[in-house]
């Protein structure tokens, strides 16, 4: 066993490391500059996707599954392969339309919907929340197996999962919210996320050769472990899960912001597929003679879970050295997820739930500039605490119950619902915001009936009857077996009728209700995000309006400071010099729309715009 005292000094102590690599990346931009080393740095934080849960998960999927494994790393890899071409649409619309999340960039395509924005919001809450317990739960797992201790024998204030959720709150807020334009490339974030992502990779490395190694000198032991771990058919949902894989790296939350937000140049997505590629092969190989030589140590009786073989094989070997490297790698993986997350979820609760409401009731209008830009950035930080504590509280709740484990694939399905309208809109001209509601609302109360409340039943929070006899006793209408579709695995039934409803809903009512005048005045930069031209603004104002106005507005949100270079740069590129009390043009507005949508999201730009080119009553001097 490794002494508590050493956990928490390493734990210490990396933490003070990634502290210092963001200070360091924020003040010194070292790989922004550096065309060799940007697409490095990306496709190390793309490896983001890579949480406690596929550190240590995917070696007890093995166990349990065989290739069954694989589906997680699979289809990423076929994203990368084959569908790389949709990341680089989705970071070059990004980029020329400002948006700073997966909901502004939904509600974008669609009118600018704040509705959208909001429900969009909601679900990846719901879905990802409980996701980032799964972390929480690994990081208490890794010390229970270290110490000896078990993950649920400590007290509220004796859990090291709190610090570790506390800790990580700390440094998303203190490097994920330091500006109020959520464009600008947070480059100490990526830098310290990429290093994260390398210290987990060579740690699983070293785990996997040290199994490799010690399988070696037990023929016996690998000839049976091997047929053990490969005779398993490949399980039902192989095809459901590498599904799932494909769309996580554009759906998740954490993934778009890394993958499309933060990508500095469309170039490097060409890069990250190999390199990111690489990184995910190299992961899933390491799989294989970790499972292998934990079945051969420990067997199938031995009380030793499947999911601490990345832990355990060390620690019994006696190689205390490399369980503390392999502690530092689940401990990399969990937090790097836990920080990413945390900032792209409090931007989307900032811009999308807290500040529309704020708006409405003129709230900008009754304090300085000064106040409105840190005030936002006080909200997104308010939302990074409270992420990490109703994901402690979820964590704490669950207990010791596995079902929690389980869930990482059920949150893939949640964020999965987004893909019909994501991806969906890149290419079919008559999807219609209404289409798009409508049928993300009917897919995610599909995931909600046919996923989550079987879970929660599982977990003790609901009656199990219900299950098997159906609400009210209808048959049909049995969550696992829905419309008497029998004979799958939970996970790709829910899947399959959760993305199904969605789809065949928004292609129905888009149908009926096709795209109104402002949706398609706003597509064509979705439909060809390679051409090159300037996006119309629908709205009308009156006559009166000045670029002083706009740059009025600009000032209350953005920073004065921030708001005159951004407009003293627009009047270059336009070719014009500034005159703020000329009356503002089509390309003013358009490009004042697009400053504030970096900073408070495009539905809440855009109802503020609205207000005062409508003369609505906000002050502007």
């Amino acid at each position: 066993m490794v002494s508590s005292w050493i956990l928490l000094l390493v734990s210490v102590g990396y933490a003070a490391l990634l502290f210092a690599v963001a200070w360091w990346g924020d003040k010194h931009p070292l790989y922004p500059d550096r065309p060799w080393l940007r697409p490095v740095v990306y496709s190390l934080a793309l490896a983001v996707y890579c949480s406690s849960w596929t550190f240590y998960g995917a070696v007890g999927s093995a166990v349990r599954n065989g290739i069954g494994y694989l589906p997680i790393y699979l289809g990423p890899l076929l994203l990368l392969l084959f569908g790389w071409r949709i990341i680089e649409r989705l970071a070059l619309i990004a980029r020329s339309q400002n948006t700073v999340s997966i909901a502004d960039f939904i509600s974008s395509r669609y009118g600018r919907s704040r509705r959208l924005a909001a429900l969009v919001t909601v679900i990846a809450l719901i879905g990802v929340v409980p996701y980032l317990a799964l972390q929480y739960k690994a990081v208490a797992l890794s010390l229970g197996v270290l110490t000896g201790q078990g993950a649920g024998e400590t007290g509220f204030f004796t859990d090291p999962a709190l610090y570790v959720a506390l800790l990580m709150a700390l440094f998303a807020a203190l490097f994920g919210t330091r500006q109020v334009d959520a464009t600008e490339h947070h480059h100490g974030m990526m830098l310290a996320i990429a290093l994260e992502s390398l210290i987990k990779l060579v740690a699983m490395i070293a785990v996997g050769v040290f199994a490799y190694l010690w399988l070696g000198g037990q023929p016996l032991h690998v000839e049976q472990s091997a047929r053990t771990l490969f005779e398993n058919a490949p399980p039902v949902g192989f095809f459901t899960q590498t599904l799932l894989g494909f769309l996580a790296i554009v759906c998740l939350p954490r993934q778009f912001h890394v993958a499309v937000v933060e990508c500095s140049d469309v170039g490097d997505i060409r890069k990250a597929r190999w390199l990111f590629g690489i990184y995910l092969v190299l992961i899933s190989v390491m799989v294989v003679p970790i499972a292998a030589a934990g079945m051969a140590m420990f067997g199938n009786a031995s009380g030793v879970a499947s999911d601490t073989f990345v832990l355990a094989l060390p620690l019994t070997a006696g190689n205390n050295a490399l369980a503390l490297v392999a502690y530092i790698g689940g401990f990399s993986a969990a937090t790097g997820m836990v920080i990413v997350a945390s900032i792209a979820l409090a931007t989307m609760v900032s811009n999308d739930l807290v500040m529309p409401v704020l708006l409405r009731r003129g709230w900008a209008a009754r304090h300085a500039e000064a106040d409105v830009a840190s005030r936002v950035l006080w909200v997104r930080r308010i939302a990074i605490l409270m992420l990490a504590l109703c994901a402690y509280g979820y964590y704490r709740t669950s207990g010791n119950d596995n079902s929690l484990a389980s869930y990482g694939l059920i949150a893939f399905v949640a964020v999965a619902q987004f893909a019909p309208g994501l991806i969906g809109g890149l290419y079919w001209r008559g999807a219609s915001r209404r289409g798009v509601e409508i049928g993300m609302l009917v897919g995610f109360g599909t995931w909600i009936y046919t996923l989550l409340l079987p879970t929660l039943s599982a977990s003790g929070w609901l009656g199990p009857e219900w299950l098997h006899t159906g609400p009210y006793g209808i048959h049909w209408l049995r969550p696992q077996q829905l419309f008497n579709l029998t004979g799958w695995d939970p996970l790709t039934h829910g899947t399959f009728w959760s993305l199904l409803l969605n789809t065949a809903v928004m292609m129905l009512v888009s149908a009926r209700w096709r795209p109104s005048v402002d949706e398609r005045l706003r597509i064509a930069p979705f439909l060809d995000p390679y051409a090159q031209r300037q996006a119309l603004v629908a709205s009308e104002w009156p006559g009166n309006v000045r670029v002083s106005d706009l740059l009025s507005l600009a000032e209350r949100i953005v920073g004065e400071r921030h708001a005159r270079r951004a407009f003293a740069e627009q009047a270059t590129l336009l070719q014009r010099e500034l005159q703020p009390a000329a009356a503002a043009d089509r390309a003013w507005v358009q490009f004042t729309e697009k400053l504030l949508a970096a900073a408070i999201g495009a539905a809440s730009a855009r109802l503020v715009l609205t207000s005062v080119l409508r003369g609505s009553g906000m002050e502007l001097g």
